[in-house]
This record gives structure tokens, sequence and C-alpha cells, in this order.
């Protein structure tokens, strides 16, 4: 939709671009770790959409983006933009926790698995993670719940009786609310990943890398432990199985959600339309407005 920003027909019609991540970043963290001809294409990618991201924030009246680590990558882009953080929320009515903690050793990661991304964190998980989590719990099962899984995904499946590839559900809460605890172990993240929100919601503690980590709002660390590497979250993993139901259900507990809902996080979007609108706001710009 931002190529409407440059329809000479709207010219007169202030614009507001919701960018929710910077994309281009995306494509140049591919462009690092794919090899040619991938990685080519990749890194042309990332150029191409860069200049069209600063270019369209330069013209739109006011831009969107769903955290500071994006604000500051868009603002690398179009140092003259004017960047407002509204972040993602989540339904907290929808996402509640099961009754008890799930007694099993179920892991899930959640996402749409023809994803470049997704897949990638898929198959790292499945391959390099998930035979040492096996050694020491041959009881663990691993669930990849998410549409359109590629072949590269399903075949995860075929060679591991431990795990299941679902492909599209009608509704992800039935297998976050069985699951025992979620993982995220993408090497490339953008934005904030809602599933581990999501996760959290339903009362799971997370396994999570570097990368999602850091475009998590501050509320949800207490639920999430980081790791890096094979060794170090298949350890954390680990940990996490090795205690009970309830010591589980109480670290994901930890985290504080309730300011997360979606009411409260499009609270300043109000105010941002007024303003590029050309209304005077009356209150001072609220804390998200940069």
């Amino acid at each position: 939709m931002a190529r409407l920003v440059f329809d000479e027909s709207l010219r007169e019609i202030p614009a507001v671009v919701d960018f929710v991540d910077v994309d281009s970043e995306k494509w140049g963290a591919l462009a690092r770790v794919s090899r040619p001809p991938r990685s080519w294409i990749y890194r042309r990618e990332h150029r191409r959409l860069a200049d069209f991201e600063a270019t369209a924030a330069r013209h739109a009246k006011a831009t969107l983006v769903v955290n500071e680590r994006e604000r500051a990558s868009l603002v690398r882009l179009a140092p003259e933009a004017l960047v407002h953080v509204v972040p993602n929320g989540i339904d907290l009515s929808t996402f509640q926790p099961a009754a008890q903690p799930s007694p099993d050793a179920a892991v899930i990661f959640c996402g749409v698995m023809n994803y470049a991304p997704n897949e990638q964190a898929a198959l790292w998980l499945a391959k390099a993670v998930w035979p040492l989590v096996r050694t020491q719990r041959p009881d663990a099962t691993l669930f990849l719940v998410g549409a359109d899984p590629t072949p590269a995904v399903r075949a995860l499946a075929a060679r591991d009786r431990s795990v299941t590839v679902t492909g599209t559900v009608p509704d992800v809460r039935p297998f976050l609310q069985r699951a025992t605890l979620a993982a995220a172990p993408l090497a490339t993240a953008r934005g904030i990943q809602n599933k581990v929100l999501e996760a959290i919601a339903c009362g799971l503690p997370s396994i999570v890398t570097p990368a999602v980590f850091e475009g998590l709002p501050v509320e949800a660390a207490p639920a999430c432990r980081i790791a890096k590497g094979p060794d170090a979250f298949a350890t954390s993993i680990l940990d996490m199985l090795n205690r009970t139901p309830a010591e589980r259900r109480a670290v994901a507990m930890r985290a504080d959600l309730s300011a997360l809902g979606w009411a409260q996080r499009l609270a300043p979007l109000v105010d941002i339309l007024h303003e590029a609108a050309g209304f005077r706001v009356a209150r001072p710009a609220l804390a998200y407005s940069r």
C-alpha cells in the first residue's frame, strides 16, 4: 500500500505509513547468512527496498514502527522522517493459559513455515538442537505448527517420529495450551515476534535467540531464556523440561502482559492521525511518540 504515497491523485491527502518493521533489514541479514546466487538476490532486494522505504518515509506525514530497534533502522534510512513507535499488542482475552500446565515434554514452534526465516529456524531446531535434547529426554516431542510447510520442513517429521509438522491449523491456541514450552529459534527476526507473546500469554516459558529477544517488549523478558548456538539452545530447553509443570508455569507468569492489550498499545494512534491531518492535539505527545 505504500506505493499510494506517490499517487499523484492523492498528493493533497496526508499519508501515515505503517512500516511495522524495516523489512529491508531482513533481506540484508538473509544476504549475510546465504550463499551465492541467493545472497546476491537478497542483497539487491535489501538495497532496492531500503531506497523505497526511505523515499516513502520522507513523503509521509508520519511513519509507524513497532519498537525502538525498528525506529533506529528507519531513522538511519530517512533522518528527516517523523517516526513513531506504536508497539504490537496481544488479545489477552483470547490467549490464556490452560487451567493446568501440561505435564508432557512438548516443545512448540509456531510460524508460517514457507517464510524463509521460519523455515530456516525450524530446520535448525529439528536438525541441530533437537537431537541434543532427545539424547537426554527421549520422551520429548517437538511440534512445528503453522501454515504451508515447505517440503524440507515436512521431511523433518518423516525422519524423526518425535517431530510433528501440523501444517495449517484452525486455531493455534489448543496446541499452545497442550505444550510445555515454546521455542523461537530465528536467526533473522525483525519487529516483534507475536508468536512469543502468544506463547507467554498461554502460560509457556519461551526459549529465544538474541535476534528475537531484542525485538520483544520489556514486559515479556522475564518469561524468556536467551540462547545462541545448538548446545546453549538445547541446554535451555532441557532445563525447562526438567522442571515441574508448576515451576514452568511460574516462569511464564513472571511476565506482566497486562499493558500489552491492543487498546493500550494503539492508544497513541489517534493523536498521531490527528496531527498528520492537521488537527491540534490538546494533550502532550504520548510516551510512544518520538
